[in-house]
């Protein structure tokens, strides 16, 4: 019997199996497939019944790196292009597996003073970074969903206040429903977070001026208006995930100004444009927001799972997200509490340590210059694009997305979208970069995004020869 009391010695060897394999494995990150169709069968292997007698540690161990360092998809690579997915830089994967090594409960002090300073310290660098105002604070969570959910959580609160009631303490019963204003940007995180808060994922009124979702703002103004003085919460789109546009944050913080409204900013990986002077524009009047939503787990490139939400007066997140009274816990105002009595989550691993640990290590001049890299390498990708006859480039390239599609004269959209979505389906088979489909103003488009610490402009090249190479392969489709 693998009892892991009588297998304790393990523990070292078992880590050192594991940095043994971590060279190896990250050295080949530059030229490996980031989904290699030869190994598409290995994580059968993870399967079986579950075992009576354990095979110890050492045994379990190298299983579990000779299927996953031969099949798992290389996201942490320079070729992943799809979902705004970032890599882990050098710091931030050691202080990931630090965080794994201490397993702190970051609950609060009073479970891990090492891992409360560390977010104390990790969260105001984020404020710094992105310029926001002495004052701000936030949580660090799972995700830029939760980071919605919290700071939507917050609003919530604030706006059951404008109506006599406390919503955390008695939910919504009887109140009217929650005014949830945005642009066609708005992204299916922020309406999630909506619904488990029991607004419901239908509860955003959605004011676009075209078929892309760029907001209507005079249409806004308009419902604003017409509300009599009602408290309603406006969501600024901060990167749009198609092209990477921007809601025009300045414009939608005047109309909370002159309304009375609560601004959240849903900058899940767009709220990195505030690092370069080039970019930094498109983010203008994010101080002036209530709350902002971003991910660590895009740009900043540290390891999943890392979202953040910071907001101008973060006291309502204690409001919002404190817990009722148990005897063994620290209450909110306890010196002792801490982080798990201010956003969602209670038990929670020590996240605080990959951002704490890329933010140390590369400091503000390392990470806009990674920014700024990646603007440039979009910028060339859309002349990559712009170049080629049979790519047709969608949208403008504000900020790290090229939205684009395989297109020729003569064929009529729906030959288009089918072509489209074959190239799609061949990039994800072929594996040797990686891109999905999505659709753009109705048109079936690729958009990769460029995040990831490691992209050059040879993987930039590489992308755009494989498309044209699968374009030609699946043109009899269309």
């Amino acid at each position: 019997m693998a009892d892991p009391l009588l297998d304790r010695a393990a523990a070292a060897p078992a880590l050192a199996q594991v940095a043994a394999a971590a060279g190896p494995y990250l050295d080949s990150l530059a030229e490996r497939p980031v989904q290699d169709p030869a190994a598409a069968g290995l994580p059968a292997g993870l399967d079986g019944p579950l075992p009576e007698a354990g095979a110890g540690t050492a045994a379990a161990v190298a299983r579990l790196l000779e299927i996953g360092t031969a099949a798992a998809t290389a996201s942490s690579g320079p070729r992943f292009f799809h979902f705004v997915t970032g890599g882990a830089t050098p710091a931030a994967l050691a202080a990931d597996w630090t965080a794994a090594l201490l397993d702190q409960n970051a609950f609060a002090r009073v479970s891990s003073p090492f891992a409360h300073r560390a977010e104390t310290v990790a969260l105001d660098w984020l404020r710094e970074l992105f310029g926001l105002p002495a004052g701000w604070g936030g949580a660090l969570v799972g995700s830029a969903t939760f980071a919605n959910f919290t700071a939507l959580g917050c609003a919530t609160q604030w706006w059951g206040e404008r109506h006599g009631a406390d919503t955390v303490r008695d939910g919504l019963a009887g109140l009217p429903r929650m005014p949830v204003l945005s642009g066609g940007y708005v992204h299916a995180s922020a309406r999630k977070a909506l619904q488990m808060l029991g607004h419901g994922r239908e509860a955003v009124e959605v004011f676009s001026r075209d078929a892309v979702g760029r907001v209507d703002l005079a249409a806004v103004e308009r419902r604003l208006a017409a509300s009599d003085g009602a408290p309603a919460v406006l969501i600024a789109n901060a990167g749009e995930v198609n092209a990477g546009d921007f809601d025009p944050v300045d414009a939608l913080a005047d109309l909370a100004g002159r309304y009375g409204a609560w601004l959240h900013v849903d900058g899940a990986f767009g709220l990195f444009a505030a690092l370069s002077p080039r970019s930094a524009h498109l983010v203008r009047g994010i101080d002036r927001a209530d709350s902002v939503a971003a991910d660590g787990h895009k740009w900043l490139n540290v390891p999943y799972e890392s979202g953040f939400a910071l907001l101008r007066e973060p006291d309502r997140l204690g409001t919002a997200f404190g817990m009722p009274g148990a005897a063994y816990l620290p209450g909110r105002e306890d010196p002792a509490g801490g982080y798990g009595l201010y956003g969602p989550e209670s038990s929670r691993r020590a996240r605080a340590l990959p951002i704490w640990a890329t933010l140390a290590a590369y400091g503000r001049q390392g990470h806009r210059a990674m920014v700024e890299r990646h603007l440039d390498l979009a910028q060339h990708l859309a002349r990559r694009v712009d170049e080629a006859p049979e790519l047709e480039r969608l949208a403008d390239v504000p900020l790290c997305i090229v939205c684009f599609r395989v297109a020729l004269p003569g064929l009529a959209e729906e030959e288009l979208d089918r072509w489209n979505r074959a190239v799609g389906a061949a990039l994800l088979a072929d594996g040797r970069v990686f891109c999905g489909t999505t659709v753009y103003g109705g048109r079936v488009a690729l958009r990769p995004a460029v995040v990831n610490w490691r992209t050059t402009q040879a993987d930039i090249d590489l992308f755009v020869d494989v498309v044209r190479e699968l374009a030609g392969r699946t043109r009899a489709v269309a």
